[in-house]
């Protein structure tokens, strides 16, 4: 027999779906480049980006810095060879404020480069990237990872430790303090070896990779991956290859 519903109780709503999480604010970005039709290209290229916003441009690296502190944006595309201030003083004076540097520079193998990249720049692109490749290098950095391109990035970081050495310093001087297996995981991040990758080759979990890259950057004092590159080259853990 059925029991009859109680008069004047209300039945139980359907639960309601969830509803959307909202979208995160799009990527704050600066341009910093001497020649205005570079700067006007790039920023009409981001724009068409839903998850990009330029929120200024900027003809010399005195004036990005000056944005940058005004506008707290989360990126500056930032070029090498700029009038007033360069883009590597520039770089270094943005250090800690955390606004990330990607540098743009025309040339493959460029010293100027190695040093934005040791003052503190995230990573760097050539000016004749696809766009596509921007847009993925931007989200890259932005999200907090160092851009290493195997070709490029790992080929000039090895040249210049190669004609520049000298005895370790700061981090590259930490080196000794990693276990062994930190120190394997330091030599195939300097590789250019992705989290995926260092899995694959260590048999391991990619969180169980996170954690070691994790720890390799707290104990050598490093912000991301691409200065791990370059502590992994100067300390002599990764010895220059002639034509690499």
């Amino acid at each position: 027999m059925n029991t009859p519903n109680t008069p004047g109780t209300p039945s139980t709503p359907d639960p309601t779906p969830d509803s959307p999480s909202p979208s995160p604010p799009p990527l704050r970005l600066v341009i910093a480049d001497d020649h205005e039709v570079v700067r006007a290209g790039y920023a009409g290229l981001l724009a068409t980006q839903p998850d990009f916003t330029v929120v200024g441009t900027a003809a010399d690296g005195a004036r990005a810095v000056e944005l940058c502190r005004e506008l707290l944006p989360d990126l500056v595309l930032m070029d090498v060879r700029m009038p007033v201030m360069d883009g590597i003083e520039a770089t270094g004076r943005l250090a800690g404020t955390g606004t990330r540097v990607l540098i743009l520079t025309t040339f493959d193998l460029d010293e100027h480069v190695y040093d934005a990249l040791s003052a503190g720049a995230a990573g760097f692109l050539l000016k004749d990237v696809t766009a596509e490749r921007l847009f993925d290098a931007v989200r890259v950095v932005a999200a907090g990872e160092g851009l290493l391109a195997p070709t490029v990035t790992r080929r000039l970081i090895a040249e210049f430790a190669r004609l520049r050495p000298s005895p370790p310093a700061g981090p590259a001087a930490r080196v000794d303090t990693l276990t062994p297996r930190e120190t394997e995981v330091l030599r195939l991040i300097a590789e250019g070896l992705s989290n995926p990758e260092i899995a694959g080759r260590l048999h391991v979990s990619e969180e169980t990779v996170k954690t070691h890259v994790s720890r390799v950057l707290a104990k050598l004092g490093l912000r991301d991956r691409t200065q791990a590159v370059v502590a992994a080259y100067e300390s002599g853990l990764v010895v220059p290859r002639a034509g690499a």
